[in-house]
């Protein structure tokens, strides 16, 4: 997990190449079929650019979309290792219907049966990480298909950029803090794909229950939930907060900080900062990896362990 954290920066020297290019069609609409890790990466793209329009499909087979909107569409299933049956799935059905298709995978059943039936394709590199931690190959597999140059030049520069290291005692000190707590995750609508990742990261590699919200949205319920203090003792709020928020978020953020501190919840408030959006994201998420790392070697827990999710498979083919 060490050295998947510090080599992470590489991702984005990345250079994806499309199999079978002649297959592909110009879009301006996405659907990402995937699951886990294989879908994180799209998300960001919304906060990059709100009006870029594509939407992730975490499920079986296809969004409940018209057959028109559907055939306005690239589908792109993406599965790190190829094998995930939820986006194969998807791909299927697409592939009888004859939407237009496009895999990311390293390689697996996906890429044959892209191979088999001359659709585009991206072969992301084995490298033996977890999918959510190899969110620099997804994110640029996906900015390859949809055309969008200028994101894969602007990424390209985090391989420099990105400095693990200068993240590593923060996210040691934040897992020391995070021991023996149920963590939730706060973030603007803007930014809440940082703070799902930062929840997939604490629950796969950290090996604790986490979950996030969005503010202003949680003012409105689930800040109610704290009032039995022998609970709220149980729970870490971390706050992601972002200066470039609607100024209400903003206050918001701080005053829901102040209210949970009141109820004895514990929180940390981190800052998302960087010289560019993407600098923002993956930073941040750098310091999620350190914090998932350390917090497993806390509990003396194997960080890279799936075996409940590999549990889970084996009873599904039962």
């Amino acid at each position: 997990m060490t050295q998947a954290i510090k080599n992470f920066p590489k991702q984005f020297l990345f250079e994806p190449e499309i199999k079978n290019a002649d297959k592909l069609s110009h879009f301006n609409k996405f659907i990402v079929c995937g699951i886990g890790g294989s879908a994180l990466a799209a998300e960001f793209f919304k906060i990059y650019n709100p009006h870029l329009d594509i939407n992730t499909h975490r499920d079986y087979g296809l969004p409940n979309l018209p057959e028109k909107e559907l055939r306005e569409r690239l589908i792109i299933a993406s599965s790190y290792s190829g094998n995930t049956e939820e986006p194969i799935s998807s791909f299927k059905e697409a592939l009888e219907k004859k939407f237009s298709l496009s895999v990311i995978a390293v390689g697996g059943k996906l890429l044959e049966i892209a191979r088999e039936n001359e659709i585009p394709y991206i072969t992301i590199p084995d490298t033996g990480i977890q999918p959510h931690c190899a969110l620099g190959f997804s994110l640029r597999a996906i900015a390859k298909l949809m055309g969008e140059e200028t994101i894969l030049q602007e990424t390209q520069t985090l391989s420099t950029s990105l400095i693990p290291d200068k993240y590593e005692a923060q996210g040691k000190a934040l897992a020391e803090i995070l021991k023996n707590k149920i963590s939730i995750i706060y973030a603007s609508n803007k930014n809440m794909a940082i703070a799902y990742n930062w929840k997939i990261k604490l629950n796969e590699a950290g090996k604790i229950p986490s979950f996030y919200n969005v503010i202003p949205e949680s003012n409105h319920n689930e800040i109610n939930g704290f009032e039995v203090p022998e609970l709220a003792r149980k729970f870490h709020a971390i706050f992601l907060k972002d200066h470039r928020d609607h100024p209400q978020v903003v206050k918001r953020m701080g005053i829901t900080e102040k209210i949970y501190k009141e109820k004895g919840v514990t929180t940390t408030a981190l800052e998302l900062s960087g010289a560019s959006i993407w600098d923002k994201i993956f930073s941040s998420l750098l310091l999620a990896d350190w914090t998932a790392h350390y917090l497993a070697d806390e509990y003396g827990i194997d960080s890279e362990s799936v075996s409940t999710v590999e549990n889970l498979k084996k009873l599904l083919n039962t």
